[in-house]
């Protein structure tokens, strides 16, 4: 598809900041800020933006708000970023690698962050013809996107999205090669929830089990038991997953002990299902232990509904795609079990989530929050390219 006159002008305004965007990635990249905590992250940001003339305002804490444009407008876009990074170890080696002990950008948000803030200095400089056009658009950097409950309801409760018609966001996808974008109509995300199982009970002497309430062995039956009868008690069409990634009982072989725990998250492809899922776990847990007699305290954080991408919201994503990157940029894409916040965002405002191709042509195939995460750098540009464009084909194809 042959770029229109003024997407030509927006390609080329992030091309020219290419060497700009790729530097201010690998800053960002090597100064990781966990949840609510991203006050460096946001300061660079901000100061980006306000020396190109953007209106900015802080949301509480951390994050911040920018707008462009029409000031009363009859159409705005809203693109969302994430600033937060996740509490790991860095083990790529790079020049760039996070300079922060056990903190790290392992799921990508500082290419997130660096892809909408080319995307917003290129649309700033359409500002008069957005404004002439009564158009806006709002760039939102979010705290706290990997914890539960996220940034996102800080968001929504300052009112960022009270006058946005449509929100575009994307994600690193270190399956999809650089250059190419995961797009589907309908859901693309799962629900998650965080659970964290305390069991408490009478300790004692391995050699006399029959003694005790053998705590260790009521917490392996959760952490074995419980997955499978969720998937015999909620429908099996709706995805659930419960899985663990902490388990914790005891400190020494010999010692039965008198409290354990496990944490980890439940996901749910069904937004139904996950409405209901809470309350069964909770009844199948409390059924699971009861024959040992140990008490069990179940803490359930409900994190994220589903990310359902709207139709219009997708086909303004194939278009800019087909237009800013190329006619083959668009690959199909599944529904994951993976959680991401920005699905609050589309209980306010109907929009669409993007998956952005980091792996390099014939390169590896890593995993997101590992610690050996490595992006093919072009993906920012690329990011920068698909959001401005999807600015402007909602704008013209509303």
């Amino acid at each position: 598809m042959e770029p229109s006159p003024v997407l030509a002008e927006l390609v080329a305004a992030v091309d020219a900041r290419k060497d700009d965007l790729r530097d201010w990635r690998r800053d960002l990249h090597a100064h990781p800020e966990t949840a609510w905590r991203e006050h460096r992250t946001t300061a660079f940001v901000a100061d980006r933006l306000t020396e190109a003339g953007v209106r900015v305002r802080p949301l509480s804490g951390t994050g911040l708000v920018a707008d462009i444009g029409a000031e009363d407008p009859a159409y705005r876009v809203a693109l969302r970023a994430d600033l937060d990074a996740l509490p790991l170890p860095e083990r790529t080696g790079l020049p760039w690698a996070s300079r922060t002990a056990d903190v790290c950008h392992a799921c990508g948000h500082d290419v997130h962050t660096t892809a909408v803030l080319g995307a917003g200095l290129a649309l700033q400089g359409l500002a008069d013809r957005l404004t002439e056009g009564g158009i806006a658009v709002r760039l939102v950097f979010q705290p706290a996107e990997e914890v539960m409950p996220g940034g996102a309801h800080t968001v929504l409760q300052q009112g960022v999205l009270d006058e946005v018609d449509r929100c575009l966001a994307v994600h690193c996808d270190p399956t999809i090669d650089v250059g190419q974008v995961g797009l589907v109509e309908g859901p693309i995300t799962a629900a998650a929830d965080a659970v964290t199982v305390t069991l408490t009970g009478q300790g004692g002497h391995t050699s006399r089990p029959h003694l005790t309430q053998d705590l260790t062995y009521a917490l392996g039956k959760v952490v074995t038991d419980v997955p499978a009868v969720l998937s015999r008690r909620l429908d099996p069409r709706s995805g659930v997953a419960m899985v663990w990634g902490l388990v914790q009982a005891g400190v020494a072989s010999n010692v039965i002990p008198s409290t354990g725990t496990a944490q980890g998250t439940l996901r749910v492809l069904d937004a139904e299902a996950w409405e209901a899922a809470g309350d069964v776990l909770v009844e199948v847990i409390e059924q699971v232990v009861a024959p040992y007699g140990v008490t069990a305290h179940v803490e359930h954080v409900r994190g994220v509904p589903p990310v359902v991408n709207d139709g219009d919201a997708v086909e303004a994503f194939r278009l800019a795609a087909a237009s800013a990157l190329g006619a083959d940029a668009v690959v199909p894409t599944k529904q994951s079990l993976g959680g991401e916040d920005f699905a609050w965002y589309l209980t306010a405002a109907p929009g669409a989530l993007a998956r952005l191709g980091t792996r390099s042509p014939g390169g590896p195939t890593y995993e997101l929050h590992q610690g050996d995460l490595v992006v093919d750098e072009d993906a920012v540009g690329v990011g920068a390219r698909l959001l401005a464009a999807a600015v402007l084909a909602s704008a013209t194809g509303r």
